[in-house]
């Protein structure tokens, strides 16, 4: 007959420890602070592309010519002195090389174009939005990225390693993909001095003509707040939607039960958060709703188990079953967990910044998981079912069943 293990016997120890690993994650965020990344931080966020031009476009004379890219035209918006006001619109499907439309466009007076690639295509155009679009003496880019661009993202990174608080990521693929810049506002920088400052660092590494800003935004304190309130209204939902499910399937105890242990994982990681100063990002986030999801998978198995075997015996002692059930579950729950932890522990040690601070707040999870599931939900239903008694319908396994398992 299999060994019943008397997890119950360090129930009181169990909530002990907890209570100090998780009371001592206060220490840190009271003094220090949770160290929160770019992603709830105030800062600027830019796309950027590091690409050559493919066309060059230069204007001496009196009037204003502004350069507009729309999705399927470029069109030249002419005014001023000396000069008829007029739009001239060049059509990508009547000039499909930048060959033909530079041939167009230098029919303008006072505009002057140098073709860079004149086999790219004119759909593929787009212009720096850091650059005035009003054509001057200094050169006007249009740039294709159809070719791939000149610097990898670990490149980039380099380039920005001397500024302070910048992380950067790829987003997109081949056409389509761009290095998305973030930089945190220390209070000191405004918009206009982080731009210059990426922008100088970029240039200084690949060229100030090779630099093509995308997008920018600049994210304001208030914002940044509210997406920390949002995180925490996130967490808070899904534990409220996964304690109604768990009410629906058992009985409110146990519900309660399951999320309290996922909510001491949660805590936990936090707590490990705090210490560690690990960077709090979305990828950080989304370990701790992940763990929240592994958790409550486990939790109900063990859950399902003690109300399997409440309907198999008469004995008096609650937590005789607890300890049958997580016995019965205990082989499982190790398994599950070591096997997940050797593929999480591949991620922590071969990877690095985010993912691997991903991984890393698994590990901590997963290990956190495994016992509060073994523990916790234990501790919690030794005091709500102190006084429990089988009913008088529940017949099946002699309560001598169960004590002689304990015995052996």
């Amino acid at each position: 007959m299999k060994k019943v293990i008397r997890f119950s016997k360090y129930t009181v120890l169990a909530v002990v420890l907890s209570a100090v690993l998780i009371l001592s994650g206060l220490f840190p965020m009271l003094t220090t602070g949770i160290n929160f990344g770019i992603d709830f931080k105030a800062g600027l966020i830019e796309d950027v592309r590091i690409v050559p031009a493919a066309v060059e476009m230069t204007y001496d004379g009196a009037a204003s010519v502004e350069v507009e890219v729309n999705p399927s035209n470029i069109s030249l918006i002419i005014s001023g002195v000396g000069a008829e006001n007029e739009t001239l619109v060049y059509s990508f499907a009547d000039y499909p090389t930048v060959a033909d439309l530079a041939d167009a466009i230098s029919n303008v007076e006072g505009v002057s174009v140098v073709v860079k690639d004149g086999a790219t295509s004119t759909a593929e155009l787009f212009a720096n939005s850091a650059e005035s679009s009003i054509l001057s003496k200094n050169a006007y880019r249009l740039y294709s990225n159809s070719k791939g661009q000149l610097a990898s993202i670990d490149q980039v990174r380099d380039a920005l390693s001397d500024l302070e608080d910048v992380s950067v990521k790829a987003a997109g693929a081949g056409a389509d993909e761009v290095f998305q810049i973030r930089m945190g506002d220390n209070g000191e920088e405004g918009s206009t001095n982080m731009q210059l400052a990426v922008a100088n660092a970029l240039g200084n590494a690949f060229g100030a003509e090779n630099i093509v800003v995308i997008k920018t935004d600049f994210i304001g304190a208030q914002y940044s707040n509210s997406l920390i309130t949002q995180s925490i209204l996130l967490v808070i939902a899904a534990l409220f939607l996964i304690w109604v499910y768990a009410t629906i399937r058992f009985k409110w105890d146990f519900a309660l039960a399951s999320v309290i242990a996922i909510t001491h994982d949660a805590l936990i990681i936090l707590s490990f958060i705090a210490w560690t100063q690990m960077e709090f990002n979305t990828v950080t986030l989304a370990a701790i709703l992940t763990i929240i999801g592994y958790g409550i998978n486990d939790t109900v198995v063990v859950l399902d188990r003690i109300r399997e075997n409440m309907k198999k015996t008469n004995t008096k002692n609650f937590m005789d079953i607890v300890d049958q059930s997580q016995s019965d579950c205990f082989g499982r729950t190790m398994i599950t967990t070591i096997t997940t932890l050797l593929a999480v522990l591949a991620l922590c040690i071969f990877t690095t910044g985010s993912i691997h601070d991903f991984a890393l707040a698994l590990i901590i999870g997963m290990i956190s998981s495994a016992y509060s599931t073994i523990m916790i939900t234990s501790a919690f239903l030794s005091v709500t079912r102190k006084n429990w008694k089988p009913s008088d319908e529940v017949r099946g396994v002699p309560v001598t069943s169960i004590d002689s398992q304990f015995a052996e």
